[in-house]
């Protein structure tokens, strides 16, 4: 049987924990950064976990993480 391609894109975008959480960087932080607030950009700084209704589809890309 041979082994599972990892995906590249979600290789760069996921990391999993040691307690299999899905790890990601927050979105709504590339451009038009002028009108959202300081609170609000600080905070989009912070890594965020991703929802579990994703998790399942994120684990299946990244097979051997």
């Amino acid at each position: 049987m041979p082994k599972i391609k990892t995906h590249s894109g979600a290789k760069k975008r996921f990391k999993l924990t040691r307690h299999g959480k899905v790890k990601r960087n927050a979105a709504k932080r590339r451009h038009i950064l002028n009108k959202k607030t300081t609170k609000l950009k600080r905070s989009l700084r912070m890594p965020t976990y991703a929802d579990k209704t994703n998790v399942k589809q994120i684990k299946r890309l990244l097979p051997y993480q």
